[in-house]
């Protein structure tokens, strides 16, 4: 076997991946990844952010042109789904940008291997696959992302499944059981209901959106369940499995559920299986997670990990953050990711976002804080859009003034955010936010008005 040397080796070609192998090439380094799927771009670009933002994208076109346009004074006829159409749009999507990661290696001048990787010790790995090489590396970067987690007596096969498959279901299922009320569940029980299947969510939990503000998630269970979805809470599924051309759901002290399709979203599992990290010198939490310190460095010399294998947020933007600080810190010796200030978005139907600390985080800190909201149904470009569900809610710390945390649901929350993002990072108060000028009519006015409100001042309450 042939064997290669190279100054930075990065282990997945995901969020994480592909942006720490930009970045070393960027800062002078001989860079190479290797990824076993023939396409870059790892769970979130091929089967995961981007694909189901198409089908997210596409569906509420459906609903629209089904139900929103006559009140704009457009008369519609009939309205037919074209599902092959749709996937087809969503294919197109994904293959492009999975192609312009590839370009932007062969501009950086990254080496690609296609394979998977196993270590035999510190800086030394073996890809297996198309390209059967061993490499040597100054400096290793392990980001191989994650895995979804699986939950014991569920038999997973054709109609039983996880997000992969709910993105290229070949017809709308007549009834859809998805199990777990995460930002993934939730987004692709919305797709299949708008796109006419019956949606059963089942939560262990006693609410929807865990880790979301918790008053922010009521409005949000009350919107979904008027768009049709069906939520049972506080409920312990206990299996389930196919019986013939449907599924059979198991719930703890209830009825079975019958079903044509279920989806299984409870959350996702570090992806460590096959590095053989033993040989790296590397030892896994119990849940499986690399440890590192605040530089991404494991227990192994030269070798670091960053994104979704570490833990804590699994979110693509984060692993995006750290990758390219890893790779800063190994050149520079310096750098940082502001863990306060990385948002969260679920792009239901109104999206929800949040940045910061919820009341409930504040209250069980014992942080004194005032908090200010406002609705965007008092909001001209809302009303104007026909999109009026939702509001902002600012969290203020109560002496200093200083944002604390700020939540959202309403029309395009995802991208409303990224102002509360920024105004954190500089430390704004909740005056600087109020104090900025916001152009009119516009949906960030609504940001202005909560800010506002959190001072005690609001305009237009």
């Amino acid at each position: 076997m042939e064997t290669v040397s190279h100054d930075l080796l990065i282990i997945g070609a995901g969020p994480g991946g592909y942006v720490a192998a930009i970045r070393g090439a960027q800062l002078g380094l001989d860079v190479a990844c290797v990824e076993r799927e023939d396409l870059l771009g790892g769970t979130c670009l091929r089967v995961g952010c981007i694909p189901s933002k198409a089908l997210l994208e596409s569906s509420e076109h459906y609903v629209t042109a089904k139900e929103g346009m006559k009140e704009h004074g457009v008369i519609v006829g009939d309205v037919g789904l074209d599902l092959p159409a749709l996937m087809k749009r969503k294919d197109k999507i994904v293959r492009l940008l999975t192609g312009g990661i590839d370009g932007l290696f062969k501009k950086n001048k990254i080496k690609r291997y296609r394979g998977t990787a196993r270590f035999v010790a510190p800086g030394r790995v073996v890809v297996e696959g198309a390209d059967a090489v061993e490499i040597t590396a100054r400096h290793t970067i392990i980001a191989t992302g994650s895995v979804p987690a699986a939950l014991p007596g569920i038999v997973m096969g054709d109609r039983i499944g996880t997000s992969t498959e709910a993105l290229a279901y070949p017809e709308v299922p007549k009834h859809l059981v998805v199990i777990g009320a995460g930002a993934i569940g939730l987004e692709l029980g919305s797709v299949w209901a708008r796109l006419g299947a019956k949606v059963t969510v089942v939560e262990y939990l006693d609410r929807i959106l865990p880790g979301m503000d918790t008053g922010i998630a009521s409005i949000a269970q009350r919107l979904l369940k008027r768009q049709g979805l069906t939520f049972r809470l506080s409920a312990k599924v206990l299996g389930a499995h196919p019986d013939g051309d449907a599924c059979v759901v198991e719930v703890e002290g209830a009825e079975p559920i019958h079903c044509d399709r279920v989806l299984v979203a409870v959350g996702r599992a570090a992806n460590t299986a096959g590095l053989d990290l033993p040989a790296a010198g590397i030892t896994t939490d119990a849940k499986g997670r690399i440890p590192v310190d605040e530089a991404f460095r494991t227990s192994a010399a030269g070798v670091y990990a960053i994104g979704d294998v570490i833990g804590g947020a699994m979110l693509a933007h984060k692993a995006h953050e750290e990758g390219i600080v890893c790779v800063e810190g190994i050149v520079t010796g310096h750098g940082h990711v502001n863990y306060g200030v990385i948002p969260s978005v679920c792009y239901i139907d109104p999206e929800v976002a949040s940045v910061g600390r919820t009341e409930d985080e504040l209250k069980a800190a014992g942080v004194a804080y005032k908090a200010g909201s406002f609705p965007f149904k008092a909001n001209g470009r809302a009303l104007a859009l026909g999109q009026t569900d939702g509001e902002v809610k600012v969290l203020a710390d109560a002496t200093t003034d200083r944002i604390l945390g700020v939540h959202i649901i309403g029309p395009r929350a995802g991208d409303l955010i990224a102002e509360a993002a920024a105004a954190m990072e500089f430390a704004a108060s909740a005056e600087d936010l109020a104090r900025t000028c916001h152009a009119h009519p516009t949906l960030p006015e609504v940001l202005k008005e909560a800010a506002l409100a959190a001072l005690g001042r609001a305009i237009h309450a």
